[in-house]
């Protein structure tokens, strides 16, 4: 379940999705709601390193210290910057191989920009930036391990795959593209230029696959979420319920350009937030 961090790839920054994160998460107990801003505010700081256009050596540098501090967190030494998540950790039983590997989802992005990986390459991007997220989160949340293993995996997939989708423009932008070779193969678009792509006529038929997978994923994850105590999945749930209204918003318009933004609406952001929160 990503938290939402920037980059429009793992999307840890635009207004929309921090407002969806902070309804979901305001709703928490003081401990759990700590701990998951204390979850968000890592992704944000590996994420911003990401994304920044300093030299490319300067920012895996920057993310290799990172990894240097949650060993050390590990450890029993925190570094000033992650004193604050020892208990947080302690209470919750946060992994340290989560954390690592959100770190080696944002450094995916570094080396060069991602244009048009495989889909197991993808896959594994969406594993890292919000599936990591997600099994970091569902131990705060309470979920059983078991289910909570498993909802990070479709829940996080579901939330990413739908960014990918929604930020493709904006992710040219950066000279990236997310769109997997297959299916852009499958679609007949052998570049991977992201302006070129964004351009092409049969760039709706190259989403079709990404937005029947996310279908797919959030479909798992409501049958999931059905099964455990309603209280336990509140955050999830909401999270899930305003990403999947994206999703139909996105699959209404259609991927065909020009492609005006997808906002969800206030009325229907406040009845997600009225129907899940207040349990």
């Amino acid at each position: 379940m990503t938290l939402e961090a920037t980059a429009p790839s793992a999307n840890y920054g635009s207004s929309a999705s921090n407002s969806s994160f902070y309804a979901a998460m305001r709703i928490l107990p003081r401990d759990q709601r700590e701990a998951m801003f204390q979850i968000y505010s890592f992704c944000r700081q590996v994420d911003d390193i990401a994304d920044s256009d300093g030299p490319r050596d300067e920012r895996l540098a920057a993310l290799q210290e990172w990894r240097n501090d949650i060993d050390a967190l590990y450890q029993g030494n925190p570094p000033p910057r992650l004193k604050d998540y020892v208990t947080s950790v302690k209470t919750f039983g946060l992994k340290r191989e989560d954390f690592l590997a959100i770190v080696d989802g944002m450094e995916m992005d570094v080396p060069q920009d991602v244009r048009a990986p495989d889909m197991a390459t993808l896959d594994l991007y969406c594993d890292r930036v919000a599936s990591a997220v997600g099994r970091l989160s569902v131990r705060v949340f309470g979920l059983p391990e078991e289910d909570g293993i498993l909802l990070a995996y479709h829940l996080g997939r579901a939330l990413q795959l739908t960014n990918i989708l929604r930020d493709i423009d904006e992710d040219a932008t950066l000279g990236r593209l997310y769109l997997p070779r297959e299916a852009l193969l499958h679609a007949g678009i052998t570049s991977n230029d992201p302006n070129r792509v964004i351009a092409e006529r049969a760039l709706p038929k190259a989403c079709l696959p990404l937005t029947q997978r996310a279908k797919v994923h959030f479909e798992k994850s409501d049958e999931i979420m059905n099964r455990n105590r309603r209280r336990a999945v509140r955050a999830p749930r909401i999270m899930s319920k305003y990403y999947h209204a994206i999703l139909d918003l996105l699959i209404a318009r259609g991927f065909n350009a020009p492609r005006e933004p997808v906002r969800v609406s206030k009325v229907t952001r406040f009845a997600i937030l009225f129907r899940y929160a207040f349990i």
